[in-house]
C-alpha cells in the first residue's frame, strides 16, 4: 500500500467552497441545452448549490435530513447533491429507469424528506406511491413542463428552491459557513443503493472520509488533474459515476460535461472529445458493435484495410507505447493515419488519454480490440462498498485479464476460498438500517467483497462472484462469467446466461443483439418483422450456433456450451429480469425460463 496523494483535509462540500474561493472563474461544469454548451464556473457551482441547499432548509429539511434525486444526469443533479451537502444533509440517488415500486422502496427505506425529480414522468412515479412515503414532505421538479395542473402544495420548482435559498442567504449571510464549520470527515454525505441483483437494494453509507480517499486513489491511478475533461452520462446514482463526476473532479478542480440525454451520448462524445472516459462493459460492447456495423456497411477496401491493421497491431496492443520498437511504432502510425484515427473519431474517443471499464466483467477480446485501435483502455475493479475503484491497471503495465493493483490508500488480501478482502479509508461505513448485512461484510476491519480473485503477475484477477460459482453434476467448478464473456465477444450476442449448477453439462440462454443481427439479416435479404421473428429465424439460429462454436474453441471442454435456447424478447428491467444497471437477476431468470432450461437437458433436445 502506497501513500495517497496529499489532498486538502476538507470534506467534499468544503472543497467546493475552497474551489470557488481559489479559482472562481474556472469552468467546473458544462451543460448542453438546446444544442449549446453552457459553462458553469466554480463560483457559480458553489453559489447555486448553496442557494439550493438553503432553499431545502426553507422547505423544512431537517438537520441531517435525506434528499432523494430521481433524474438523468444533469448539472441540477450535482447542484442538488452538493447543495444538500452544504447544509449537512445526505443525498440518495434513484435510477430514473426504475419503475414506481422500486422508486418507492428506495425513497421509503432511505427515509427521504424531499425528492428532486427531473420531470413529469419521474414526478408521477412518486405521486403514484405517495401513500407509501409518510416522511416525504416535498417534491422538487427540475423541468416543469406538463405540471401546470398538479397540486402546488406538494410540488416546488427547482428554480424556486434556488430563489428561496438566495433570499435566505440575504437574511442569514453566514448560514453556509456555519453549516460547514460543523462538518466532519466522519459525517455521512451520500448513500448509494446497490443494484439488488439478489434481493432488495441496500443503502451503502459513504462518509466524506470515504469520498476523499476515493478521490485521492482515482486521481493518482488515472492521472486526473485540473486539465482533465469528462462526459457524465452513466447514472449518477451509481458509485462509478459519482467517483468521476463529483469526488475526483471537485478535489482535482477538473471539468465535467453533461449532454442533453443518455440518447445523445455518441454525438456528445464527438463534441466534448473528453480526455477521460468511463464505459461499463455494455457500453464498450455497443461501441464495438457500432464499429462492426460501420465496417460491414463500408465493405470493400476499407474493411480489408481495417482487418489488415488489426492483424498487424494486435500483437503489441498491450505493450506500453514507450516500450514499443521503432518498427511497431511505425506500423501503428501507418494504420492510425489510414483508418484507426477515423474510427476513434467515429466513437468520439480520439483525444482520450485514459479510458476505463469496470462495474462488471468484460470479454478480453473487446478490451484487446480497443487497445489495438489505440484507445488507452484500462480495467478497474470496485464496489459500491469501496466508494468506487479499489484496484486499477496502469497504462504502463497492462496485464491481460487482470484489474491491476490496489489504489493508493487501500490494502487487499485473499481470504477463505480466494475471496478478495479490502481495507482502507475507501471502505464504506455500513448499510443504512441493516446492521446484520453490515456485520456480514465488515469483519475485523476488512471488507469481504464476495468476489473470488487470484493474483496474476502480482495483480488481481477477478474469477467470479463467490455465490455464482457453479458446480456441475460431475463435481467440476465453473465460473459462469468467464463462459458468458467469452460467448459475448460476438457482435451478434448481447446477453448470455449460463446454466450449469448441478447439471451434466453447460447450457445457455442467449439474447441476440437486435441491431447487429438485423443488419446482418438485411444484408442477406432474410425477412423479419420484429425481434421475435428475428430470433426464431433458422438462419439466425445457425449464425448464433457458429458464434458459440467459435467461443467454445477458447474454453476448456467442461466449460463449453453444449446446447442453447434463443430468447424471443429482450431482457427487461420492468419484467424484473435485470437490474437498473443491467445486471442479470439469475434467480428470476431461472424461474421464468424453467421450462426452456429443462428442455435443454431433455434427451430429445437438439444440439446447438
Amino acid at each position: 500500500m502506497s501513500a495517497a496523494p496529499a489532498l486538502p483535509p476538507l470534506t467534499l462540500p468544503q472543497m467546493l467552497r475552497e474551489n470557488a474561493r481559489r479559482m472562481p472563474d474556472r469552468i467546473a461544469l458544462r451543460q448542453k441545452d438546446f444544442g449549446i454548451w453552457q459553462p458553469i464556473t466554480c463560483a457559480c457551482f458553489y453559489s447555486r448549490a448553496g442557494h439550493f441547499g438553503l432553499g431545502l432548509r426553507a422547505l423544512g429539511l431537517s438537520d441531517g435530513g435525506h434528499v432523494g434525486i430521481l433524474s438523468e444526469n444533469c448539472a441540477e443533479w450535482v447542484i442538488a447533491q452538493l447543495g444538500a451537502g452544504l447544509v449537512g444533509a445526505v443525498s440518495i440517488g434513484v435510477y430514473p429507469t426504475s419503475p414506481a415500486n422500486e422508486v418507492a422502496y428506495v425513497l421509503g427505506h432511505a427515509e427521504v424528506e424531499i425528492v428532486v425529480c427531473e420531470d413529469q414522468e419521474q414526478t408521477d412515479k412518486v405521486l403514484e406511491r405517495l401513500h407509501e412515503l409518510p416522511k416525504l414532505r416535498r417534491i422538487v421538479v427540475i423541468d416543469p413542463k406538463g405540471l401546470r395542473h398538479y397540486a402546488s402544495d406538494r410540488i416546488t420548482l427547482f428554480a424556486d428552491v434556488e430563489r428561496l435559498g438566495a433570499e435566505r442567504e440575504d437574511a442569514e449571510p453566514g448560514a453556509i459557513d456555519a453549516h460547514l464549520a460543523c462538518q466532519h470527515m466522519s459525517d455521512i454525505g451520500l448513500m448509494v443503493y446497490t443494484s439488488g441483483s439478489t434481493g432488495k437494494p441496500k443503502g451503502a453509507m459513504l462518509s466524506y472520509r470515504n469520498m476523499r480517499a476515493q478521490a485521492a486513489g482515482t486521481i493518482e491511478r488515472l492521472g486526473i488533474d485540473a486539465t482533465t475533461t469528462n462526459l457524465s452520462y452513466l447514472p449518477l446514482c451509481h458509485v462509478a459515476e459519482q467517483m468521476l463526476s463529483t469526488m475526483a473532479p471537485i478535489y482535482a478542480g477538473s471539468c465535467v460535461s453533461f449532454g442533453e440525454s443518455i440518447r445523445t451520448v455518441q454525438e456528445d462524445l464527438r463534441e466534448v472529445a473528453p480526455s477521460l472516459f468511463l464505459g461499463v462493459p455494455r457500453i464498450w460492447e455497443k461501441l464495438h458493435s457500432a464499429i462492426h456495423i460501420k465496417l460491414v456497411e463500408a465493405g470493400g477496401w476499407r474493411k480489408r484495410l481495417f482487418e489488415a491493421g488489426m492483424r498487424a497491431c494486435e500483437p503489441f496492443a498491450e505493450k506500453p507505447r514507450a516500450n514499443r520498437s521503432w518498427r511497431e511504432k511505425a506500423i501503428f502510425a501507418l494504420y492510425y493515419a489510414l483508418i484507426f484515427r477515423a474510427l476513434q473519431n467515429f466513437v468520439g474517443l480520439r483525444k482520450v488519454q485514459v479510458a476505463l471499464t469496470g462495474a462488471a466483467p468484460i470479454p478480453q477480446r473487446i478490451v484487446r480490440f480497443f487497445r489495438t485501435l489505440g484507445v488507452p483502455l484500462v480495467e478497474v475493479y470496485g464496489l459500491t462498498e469501496t466508494s468506487g475503484m479499489a484496484t486499477g491497471q496502469r497504462l504502463g503495465r497492462l496485464v491481460p485479464g487482470a484489474v491491476g493493483g490496489p489504489v493508493t490508500g487501500a490494502e487487499i488480501r485473499l481470504g477463505d476460498g480466494g475471496e478478495l478482502l479490502v481495507r482502507g479509508d475507501i471502505v464504506f461505513e455500513g448499510y443504512y438500517r441493516n446492521e446484520r448485512a453490515t456485520r456480514a461484510v465488515l469483519r475485523d476491519g476488512w471488507l469481504h467483497t464476495g468476489d473470488v480473485a487470484a493474483l496474476v503477475e502480482g495483480e488481481v484477477r477477478i474469477v467470479d462472484r463467490l455465490k455464482d460459482i457453479m458446480i456441475t453434476a460431475g463435481g467440476k467448478n465453473l465460473s459462469p462469467s468467464e463462459i458468458e464473456n467469452t460467448v459475448k465477444t460476438s457482435a451478434y450476442i448481447k446477453e448470455c446466461i449460463v446454466v450449469a449448477d448441478g447439471r451434466r453439462y453447460v447450457t445457455a440462454l442467449i439474447q441476440i443483439d437486435g441491431e447487429t443481427v438485423a443488419q446482418w439479416a438485411e444484408s442477406r435479404r432474410i425477412g423479419f418483422s420484429n425481434f421475435r421473428s428475428l430470433a426464431e429465424n433458422a438462419h439466425v439460429r445457425a449464425l448464433v450456433a457458429a458464434e458459440i462454436e467459435r467461443a467454445n474453441a477458447e474454453l476448456a471442454p467442461v466449460a463449453q456450451v453444449k446446447r442453447f435456447h434463443l430468447l424471443t424478447k429482450e431482457l427487461d428491467h420492468d419484467d424484473d429480469e435485470v437490474t437498473a444497471t443491467m445486471k442479470v437477476r439469475r434467480a428470476n431468470i431461472a424461474r421464468k425460463y424453467a421450462a426452456e432450461i429443462e428442455a435443454l437437458y431433455a434427451p430429445a433436445a437438439s444440439a446447438a
